[in-house]
């Protein structure tokens, strides 16, 4: 029987490990679909040929779909976002030069103490710090303006968009002196002397939910069926990835020519937290760094939908409460039980919770007995709670 081919468009990152493991590890051809990997150079273009139609699914980054039910976007018919793909997976860098300064200042970059790290930045920084992140709507800038806002006073803040792949080339311009982005592309920068590793994303928020898999609501009702076996497909990928033996597998992969195009052991920092920090070779090791399944990593809690939506609305001039109840109708946790319930997925019993409310990994009740949360605690003890469970 033919398969049924799906077109997926992705940016280069190692959190697209999901959609490219499922290609070539044959998840999607046991589910009767030929993936058609489109490689993309920014995230609008992502959101804007899935809005055309001309892929049918897109690795997005998590609040892009919010602010697209906000009416923050171009005219497009309603994106919805099905599963998470990853958690984690970000690092925070700082220029070569404005490390050295905190060096001499006395910081170790110990990779782990966001309110140290935060103080020494504000310390070595210039009046006014440039930090880059991947895109306006996203959680780099989520983490960014959590983690500096939640530390005291510090330099005027402004924010610079940069594709990915482009970090370092804006690092090496002079154009940012800091940025947020997805591994590898800090790695990168270290390794081009360019930069020096400050912290994980997860020492700001210890699971921030990063990528996600949207699809057009119209093909989701249109196609129930494709929609089901896509979303099993990858969801089996992530169970795949989440086995410590698979990473090696899973980085020299990723790092073909055709996806990432850069050297395995690059891929691989990312992939298992063993990260190395500063040009010198300094390696800081981060249990946990990203997860792609593990711990109900690809839940998608409405609860966080109205996380994203209440933070941009406050920046946008919108009226949070209505802002949040939109943004929950397009993190589609129905989908999920339905499609993932008899893949054995484990489901939570609610849709919504609070966020930010475990400092440690908890067994809770789930539809059918126990199941596992990954820790989700901000650095600063911030706890979200959801207007409604959605």
């Amino acid at each position: 029987m033919p398969l049924t081919p799906l077109r997926l468009g992705y940016v280069p990152l190692i959190d697209a490990a999901p959609l490219i493991v499922a290609r070539e590890l044959g998840f999607a051809a046991e589910e009767g679909l030929e993936f058609q990997l489109l490689r993309l150079g920014a995230w609008a273009q992502a959101r804007d040929m899935l809005g055309a139609g001309l892929i049918e699914a897109a690795h997005m980054l998590v609040p892009m779909p919010v602010a697209q039910a906000l009416g923050l976007g171009p005219a497009l018919p309603d994106l919805d976002l099905v599963m998470f793909l990853s958690q984690g997976g970000q690092a925070v860098a700082v220029s070569a030069a404005l490390a050295a300064r905190m060096r001499e200042q006395g910081h170790d970059f110990d990779f782990r103490d966001a309110r140290k790290a935060a103080r020494a930045l504000h310390r070595a920084a210039p009046d006014r710090l440039r930090v880059g992140v991947p895109f306006h709507f996203s959680t780099q800038l989520e983490l960014i303006r959590h983690w500096l806002g939640a530390c005291g006073p510090g330099p005027a803040l402004e924010v610079v968009t940069v594709p990915p792949p482009l970090m370092a080339e804006s690092m090496a311009a002079g154009e940012v002196d800091a940025f947020c982005v997805g591994e590898p592309w800090a790695s990168s920068a270290v390794d081009r002397g360019l930069a020096a590793l400050l912290l994980p994303g997860t020492a700001i928020w210890a699971s921030p939910p990063e990528k996600g898999l949207v699809l057009r609501r119209d093909f989701t009702e249109g196609q129930p069926q494709v929609t089901g076996a896509l979303m099993r497909a990858v969801w089996r990928a992530g169970r795949w990835l989440d086995e410590p033996e698979n990473r090696d597998t899973a980085a020299e992969i990723l790092s073909r020519r055709e996806y990432l195009d850069l050297p395995a052991e690059l891929a691989e920092r990312g992939l298992t937290g063993r990260l190395q920090v500063t040009p010198s070779g300094e390696i800081r090791h981060v249990p946990g760094f990203i997860a792609f399944h593990a711990g109900a990593a690809n839940f998608p809690w409405k609860s966080l939908a109205a996380f994203f939506a209440q933070r941009i609305a406050l920046r946008h001039g919108l009226e949070p409460g209505a802002a949040m109840e939109k943004a929950m109708a397009h993190f589609r946790t129905d989908l999920y039980r339905q499609h993932l319930r008899a893949a054995g997925a484990a489901l939570p019993g609610a849709s919504a919770r609070l966020e930010g409310a475990l400092a440690q990994d908890r067994e809770v009740a789930a539809e059918k007995g126990q199941m596992i949360l990954r820790a989700d605690a901000f650095f600063d003890g911030t706890i979200f709670e959801p207007p409604f469970a959605g």
